[in-house]
C-alpha cells in the first residue's frame, strides 16, 4: 500500500554499500582523475548497475557457503536477552486507546478536514505516520500493532458469534485482501482524498469487525485480517519479541529460521503477496510502466482491468518462480523432504526482501514529510496553503539502493541457516541454496530496476 509518492528523483546516487557510485534512470557515476582539480560525469549503463546488484547477492551467497559451522549458525540464531519495559500493561492500555483515537481522527478529519491532501492531517496520518513509519519500525524495532490495532480493541468488546471458520479457506482471504487493497490504493483516489480514505477506511471497518462478531477476534486477526498479518511477519525480524510472557532482544532477522512460523501454503502465499505488494506499487510509478501501458489502454483496455491484470499476473509470476526454485532445490539437495515443505521453510526469509523494498520506497518519503504531518496535526481542521517538507540531501538516494541489497543480504543469511537446519549433510545444505540464490537475484535486480526510475504518478487512473 503505498502513500502518494515518494518525490524522488534518482539523479544523482552515491554509492551501492560503498562499492560503486551509481544514479538511476541512465545511473551517472562521478569520478575523477588522480591529482585533477576538476570532475566529469561518466554514464554507467543501468544494465551494469543491475548486474552489479545482482553480482553483490550472488557474493553475499558464496560468503555464506562459507559458513558451515552448524554451532556458530545456532549460537547467532538462538541469541536472547531479555529487556525490561516498567509499565508494560499500561504501555499496551495506552496504545489501545491511541488506536481507537486514531482510527476516530482519520473519520472525523477526513470528513470535515481540508479536502486537499497534502494540508490533510487524516491522510498524512495513515500514509506518512502508519503505512510508512509505524511499518518501518515494525520490522527495525517490534511490533506493537497488536496493542494499538484499533479494530481488534473495538472486537474485543463486541458479542461474538464463534462461527466454525473454514478450514479449507486458510489464509487465502488475506492474500486476497491485501492484493485487493494495493490495487484500491493504486487505482483509487484513497492515498490524496480525505473522503475517499475515511470511505475506504470505514468499509474496512465494518467488514473487519463483522468477521470478527461471525468468527471470534482471535481466529479473525489471526487467519483472515490482511493488516494484522502484514505487522505479524514483519514483526518476526524485529529485534525485540514478546517471547514467553516477556520482551526478548534477538539478532534482526534471526526469528526468520524458526521451523513453524510458517505452516502452510496459504501462508507461503501470503508471504510472497507481501513481497509483491510493494513490488507492484513501485513499477506502476515508473515511467516503464507508463511506456508498456499505454498502448493497452489506447487499444481500448480499461486502465482498472489492467492494473488488475497485472497485479494478479504478476503475482502468480512471483509464486511461480518461488516453487520453480524450490522443485529444483528438493533436486539439487536429494533430499526426501517433500517440495511443499521446502515450500514452507524457505518462506521466512523472503519477508526479508520485503522489508528491504518497504525501507527503500519509504524512507525518504517518510523523513520529507514526517514535518507536514506534524504541522497538520496541530491545526486539523485549518486549510494550509503550504506545508513544510523536508528536502534531504541527493547522497540519501544510496540508502534506497543499500536498504534492498541489505534486505536480499539478510534473506540469504536466513536461508543459509534454515538450509543447515533442514539438511544433515554440509553440502545438501549448500547445493539446496542454488536455485533459491537465482530466485532472490531475479527479485534483486526487479527491486533495483524500480528503485532506479523516476517516480511518475501512476498513468490513467
Amino acid at each position: 500500500m503505498g502513500s502518494r509518492r515518494s518525490h524522488r528523483r534518482y539523479g544523482r546516487v552515491t554509492g551501492i554499500l560503498g562499492l560503486v557510485v551509481v544514479s538511476t534512470g541512465s545511473a551517472a557515476a562521478h569520478g575523477a582523475a588522480l591529482g585533477a582539480s576538476s570532475q566529469e560525469t561518466v554514464a554507467v549503463p543501468t544494465w551494469l548497475f543491475l548486474v552489479t546488484g545482482g553480482a553483490a547477492i550472488g557474493a553475499s551467497f558464496l560468503l555464506a557457503s562459507l559458513v558451515t559451522d552448524r554451532a556458530l549458525i545456532a549460537a547467532v540464531h538462538d541469541w536472547r536477552r531479555r529487556v525490561l519495559i516498567p509499565g508494560e500493561s499500561l504501555l499496551a492500555s495506552v496504545l489501545s486507546l491511541v488506536g481507537v483515537v486514531g482510527l476516530l481522527w482519520v473519520f472525523v478529519v477526513g470528513v470535515v478536514g481540508p479536502q486537499r491532501g497534502a494540508s490533510n492531517a487524516a491522510v498524512l496520518l495513515v500514509w506518512v505516520g502508519w503505512w510508512a513509519g509505524f511499518t518501518m519500525s515494525t520490522y527495525l524495532v517490534g511490533s506493537v500493532w497488536p496493542a494499538l490495532n484499533p479494530w481488534r480493541t473495538v472486537a474485543d468488546s463486541l458479542p461474538s458469534l464463534d462461527r466454525l471458520y473454514p478450514d479449507r479457506l486458510g489464509a487465502w482471504p488475506s492474500v486476497v485482501g491485501l492484493l485487493a487493497l494495493i490495487w484500491i490504493e493504486v487505482v483509487s483516489p484513497v492515498a490524496g482524498d480525505p473522503r475517499t480514505l475515511a470511505a475506504v477506511v470505514a468499509g474496512y471497518t465494518v467488514v473487519t469487525l463483522s468477521g470478527a462478531i461471525a468468527y471470534g477476534p482471535d481466529r479473525w486477526f489471526e487467519t483472515v485480517d490482511p493488516i494484522a498479518r502484514v505487522f505479524r511477519y514483519y514483526g518476526r525480524l524485529a529485534p525485540l519479541s514478546r517471547e514467553g510472557g516477556s520482551i526478548r532482544l534477538r539478532l534482526p532477522g534471526t526469528a526468520l529460521s524458526e521451523t513453524r512460523l510458517v505452516d502452510g501454503f496459504d501462508e507461503v502465499g501470503f508471504v510472497i503477496a507481501l513481497v509483491w505488494a510493494t513490488t507492484y506499487d513501485g513499477f506502476v510509478a515508473t515511467p516503464a510502466w507508463e511506456s508498456a501501458a499505454t498502448p493497452i489502454v489506447d487499444a481500448g483496455v480499461p486502465p482498472l482491468l489492467l492494473y488488475l491484470v497485472v497485479l494478479v499476473a504478476g503475482y502468480l509470476l512471483f509464486v511461480g518462480v518461488y516453487l520453480l526454485g524450490t522443485r529444483y532445490s528438493r533436486r539439487l539437495a536429494g533430499t526426501y523432504l517433500s517440495t511443499a515443505t521446502l515450500a514452507r521453510r524457505f518462506a521466512p526469509p523472503l519477508l526479508a526482501i520485503a522489508a528491504g523494498y518497504h525501507l527503500a520506497h519509504y524512507l525518504e518519503y517518510f523523513l520529507s514529510l514526517a514535518p507536514s504531518l506534524v504541522a497538520t496535526a496541530t491545526t486539523p481542521l485549518a486549510l494550509r496553503e503550504s506545508v513544510p517538507v523536508l528536502v534531504l540531501p541527493g547522497w540519501f538516494d544510496a540508502v534506497a539502493l543499500a536498504s534492498v541489497l541489505l534486505g536480499h543480504v539478510l534473506a540469504i543469511w536466513t536461508a543459509h541457516a534454515v538450509a543447515f537446519d533442514s539438511f544433515p549433510g554440509r553440502l545438501q545444505a549448500i547445493r539446496s541454496q542454488y536455485p533459491y540464490t537465482v530466485v532472490m537475484v531475479l527479485y534483486t535486480v526487479s527491486s533495483l530496476f524500480i528503485v532506479s526510475q523516476p517516480t511518475v504518478e501512476p498513468p490513467f487512473v
